[in-house]
């Protein structure tokens, strides 16, 4: 089973203040390499028919470094998009069916997440499938959690796991909503009233690069043995 990717590279990155005045903020570089190839090893892994990006902030820049790796990308243009009008703007390059969304400010430290997401994922019974973290494995970042699990791996709303960024999502649920730019949490609400919305909870670590502080953390995660 296979699904293609989309990584999310459209936003200004405003959290990482000083460090994306000159870049978009995949291109960080964090342990010596740009944010957004940690993401890529990851998505490579499993063998993805297309790896598409969506850009918008400084898209000049990461079509230059992108196109030379073999990913296609998007720019959103004249607004941003945000997750859930990005993911439609991007089917066309995507594919039909359920494809894995990638964001792109975190360090994963342990098994790949991606691989757990596929061995799981059940479309008889899944409209997506989400990577949890557990408050405890989830570094630089506040908050008690995103969503709940029960036993059958469903998600409720509530304290519990933070959502990782990473998931499996079906997509035919993006053309119910007349918005140009909406957030993916729409549709999620959908999945959450059919009981159709699942979590996995990850095993390993987990960093947020989303602000300054983040890119120590995650230096320090990737340099450790656990």
């Amino acid at each position: 089973m296979s699904f293609s990717v989309l990584l999310f590279a459209a936003g200004f990155g405003t959290r990482m203040k000083h460090l994306t005045t000159d870049r978009p903020k995949p291109l960080v570089q964090v342990a010596g390499r740009a944010l957004i190839d940690h993401t890529l090893d990851l998505a490579r892994e499993v063998e993805p028919p297309q790896i598409v990006a969506n850009l918008h902030y400084r898209a000049e820049m990461l079509q230059g470094h992108l196109h030379p790796l073999g990913v296609k990308t998007v720019v959103e243009t004249p607004d941003i998009l945000e997750t859930g009008g990005g993911l439609r703007n991007a089917l066309p390059l995507l594919g039909d069916g359920a494809v894995i969304t990638m964001n792109t400010d975190a360090i994963w430290r342990g098994s790949n997440p991606l691989r757990a997401l596929i061995a799981a994922w059940n479309p008889n019974h899944m409209d997506a499938l989400l990577m949890g973290i557990p408050p405890a494995q989830a570094l630089e970042h506040d908050g008690a959690g995103d969503f709940t699990i029960d036993e059958t791996g469903r998600l409720s709303r509530g304290a519990g796991l933070v959502y990782g960024g990473v998931q499996i999502i079906k997509t035919d649920l993006l053309s119910d909503i007349p918005e140009p730019a909406f957030s993916l949490n729409l549709v999620w609400d959908q999945m959450l009233k059919r009981g159709t919305l699942f979590g996995l909870s990850y095993d390993g670590k987990w960093c947020d690069v989303g602000h300054p502080d983040g890119v120590e953390t995650a230096e320090n995660l990737l340099a450790s043995n656990v």
